[in-house]
């Protein structure tokens, strides 16, 4: 695995690096320590520019080749996410509710160890845009980024990001053309009836059985109104209600998640669940109240972009570690928002046999650092070649 020599000689301070994030992780767009991490390394690497407190707490960092060309953007999200850790690991999270369950502390070193060397060498044309951004994991911090400019102030040409993968193997890459995750959305009921003695249900306007009814038509949306040929998931995931066996409540809530590839298809989904809710409601006599709270769209990489990232991986990991035609799957990345703003692509890289995601025995396994450097190094390198 022909990892860059110099960057796997850092693997070291990487592992360093990234375990004093481990142990120190922020929130959502709280991530003024972490950011304040990484400018110290930067400005100790000796970068061009640093821009801080966008999108609150992320930065831009930028690193000019050694003649004219592009700019590239390599994006890693920084923050971590709400919920303890049960790892018992000697750099576990001193911050209690918060833990870097998703890896974006490996996220963000294996783009300082790629920043560390670019900055050093310098061997391409034009320029680098470094982009740690908070809140992936909730807030949307990449579209945030991209409402506040970063695209047209930096002048970034094309965009690209890593995340880690347990149980593909370590230094495997997976990517796909066109859609690879999926547009994320939720919705919150709300019905009212009225309450009383459940031995009298009949003077009673019972949310309980609305709720009930709702949750079970929604799964006729996809069964009876929508194309199987395209991908989509409804999943009513909290049902609130009541507090004792003979009490009927005044109230239910209903709370879920909807996830799409195709606007048409996320479109009638969001109107055929207004109309169930209109019509259950009027069926069972209570009020109800539909919130459709659309949040991430689809991430889709660039035909292009894929097949070119897809020649650096080989080139680090060799072609038998490299898929560049895996399939779409169900879960969200907001690094989508970038996408819609320039051409790239979104990678998965292995990092061998773990916990999953989002478990509170998850840890970012460091093999990994020193590979994901040097695909993002190399992926300067090969699309802002030197002249000669």
């Amino acid at each position: 695995m022909p990892v860059i020599n110099s960057i796997a000689a850092n693997a070291e301070e990487m592992k360093t690096w990234r375990r004093h994030l481990h142990a120190n992780p922020e929130i959502e767009f709280d991530c003024h320590e972490t950011a304040a991490f990484v400018v110290e390394r930067l400005r100790d690497f000796g970068v061009d520019e640093i821009h801080e407190g966008i999108a609150t707490s992320g930065l831009v960092a930028i690193i000019d080749g050694k003649g004219q060309g592009g700019t590239i953007g390599l994006r890693a999200d920084m923050d971590a996410l709400p919920m303890p850790e049960t790892t018992g690991l000697p750099y576990a999270s001193t911050n209690e509710g918060a833990m870097h369950a998703c890896g974006h502390d490996g996220h963000t070193t294996m783009l300082l160890g790629a920043a560390k060397y670019l900055a050093e060498t310098r061997n391409f044309a034009g320029r680098v845009a470094l982009i740690f951004q908070p809140a992936e994991e909730g807030g949307g911090g990449a579209g945030v980024m991209v409402d506040e400019g970063i695209m047209d102030r930096f002048a970034i040409d094309e965009v690209y990001a890593l995340h880690n993968l347990p149980d593909l193997p370590v230094g495997h890459f997976e990517t796909t053309p066109g859609p690879i995750m999926a547009a994320v959305d939720e919705f919150h009921i709300h019905i009212n009836g009225k309450g009383g003695h459940a031995a009298f249900p009949q003077d009673c306007t019972d949310p309980v059985v609305s709720a009930i009814a709702i949750a079970q038509a929604f799964q006729t949306i996809l069964s009876r109104n929508h194309d199987t040929r395209q991908e989509a998931v409804i999943s009513v995931t909290q049902i609130h209600t009541g507090s004792t066996d003979n009490v009927i409540p005044d109230t239910a809530y209903l709370n879920g998640t909807v996830r799409t590839f195709d606007t048409g298809v996320q479109e009638m989904i969001r109107r055929r669940m207004q109309e169930i809710v209109a019509g259950q409601a009027a069926a069972f006599g209570v009020e109800a109240d539909l919130r459709y709270e659309m949040h991430y769209p689809a991430t889709i990489n660039d035909a292009d972009k894929v097949q070119f990232a897809a020649k650096v991986a080989e080139e680090v990991s060799g072609s038998a570690a490299v898929d560049a035609a895996r399939d779409k799957e169900m879960g969200a990345e907001d690094f989508s928002y970038m996408l819609e703003a320039r051409p790239g692509a979104y990678l998965f890289i292995g990092q061998g046999e773990s916990a999953g995601l989002h478990h509170p025995k998850y840890d970012f396994n460091d093999e990994v650092s020193p590979i994901g450097a040097s695909f993002f190094a190399r992926l300067v390198e090969r699309a802002l070649p030197l002249e000669g």
